[in-house]
């Protein structure tokens, strides 16, 4: 073959594979620039679906000024209720089976989570008298709840979200399920309330939306206290699901079902502000408990709260919120300014 035809041939099959590459490339671009543009308008429907302003609350009264995600320190209050669509239940007669306070720092784009055990024995407002916070609900539904928490922690709820037993399911099973820790062997009712339908055994399962609710639920195996580490614990594995690369072509199964069983005050925009807090990976996430003991003095079971811990989680969310200054660090810090200067503070005595 000519050398010079034969440099021609190879030339052009270059320049051809050059353009089929480019073109694949534009393809996906364009793909995925229109699956995204789907996504969005999808979730925004769906946001909009879900949206719920609560009467004659603005802004928590513990707020001077409203805050807004993408710029300040704002706490979210995750209400998860006893109801599903088989059961029918009215707020009047809903409880809420677990809550869950997330305080979100802008700054460190850090985020605290504590639990609060649903038959915590505190102050319900719209009630005027102490009872179990799961009862709050029933009054005013998540109007009476936050200002219960808010009531209890000494912090504003600025937002709140609201999921029966089919959101959490569905959710779960959008994202294909979650990897958790089961701590014991454990038979558990699901969502139907069917006695023993789910079991579970001990160490890292798989776990679908069902089998993910009942670990959270049950409540015959250990005391509230380990129930809501539970909670967060799988509030962080469905976070960690949600966050991994391998989830983003679930995410419009996800929006499906959320707008149907969720309410929250969080708009469209609000949600996408915390993009923010996943642009470096996932976002540093630390889990808090509040001690306490059981209480049968009344002859109802109460979970009485430690008020030392209590006021030490108090202290730790409001510096979280920004709310108050860090003592942990101004002490590290004045302890340092000594270690410093030892001679002067002997001079100046």
């Amino acid at each position: 073959m000519n050398r010079k035809k034969y440099r021609k041939t190879k030339s052009s099959r270059k320049r051809m594979a050059i353009k089929v590459i480019l073109t694949l490339a534009v393809s996906l671009l364009i793909c995925g620039s229109a699956y995204g543009i789907y996504l969005i308008k999808k979730a925004e429907n769906a946001a909009d679906g879900a949206f719920e302003s609560l009467k004659d609350r603005e802004m928590s009264e513990l707020r001077e000024e409203k805050v807004e995600p993408l710029h300040d320190d704002i706490s979210i209050l995750f209400i998860g209720v006893d109801n599903s669509e088989q059961r029918g239940q009215s707020d009047t007669n809903t409880r809420s089976d677990a809550l869950v306070l997330a305080t979100l720092n802008n700054e460190e784009k850090s985020v605290k989570l504590v639990s609060i055990p649903r038959d915590t024995y505190t102050y319900i407002p719209d009630a005027g008298h102490e009872d179990k916070i799961t009862h709050a609900y029933g009054y005013n539904g998540p109007s009476s709840t936050i200002e219960s928490v808010e009531e209890l922690l000494d912090v504003p709820v600025d937002y709140y979200m609201r999921m029966n037993f089919d959101a959490f399911i569905d959710i779960v099973d959008a994202l294909g399920g979650i990897k958790a820790e089961v701590p014991y062997d454990l038979k558990e009712q699901d969502e139907n309330d069917q006695k023993n339908a789910i079991e579970l055994k001990k160490g890292i399962q798989h776990l679908d939306g069902s089998q993910a609710l009942a670990l959270a639920r049950t409540r015959h195996y250990d005391n509230d206290i380990e129930r809501g580490k539970r909670q967060q614990m799988i509030l962080q594995s469905i976070m960690d699901k949600a966050l991994s690369a391998g989830s983003i072509t679930k995410y419009g199964n996800v929006i499906e079902v959320v707008g149907d069983n969720m309410k929250t005050n969080l708009t469209f925009n609000d949600m996408q502000a915390f993009f923010e807090y996943a642009k470096g990976g996932k976002p540093n996430v630390e889990t808090l408990t509040v001690d306490g003991f059981d209480d049968m003095s009344t002859g109802v079971y109460y979970w009485k709260l430690n008020e030392e811990s209590l006021v030490e989680v108090q202290d730790i969310l409001q510096s979280h919120l920004g709310l108050k200054p860090d003592t942990s660090s101004m002490s590290d810090n004045s302890e340092t300014e000594l270690a410093e200067y030892p001679q002067e503070q002997e001079t100046s005595q």
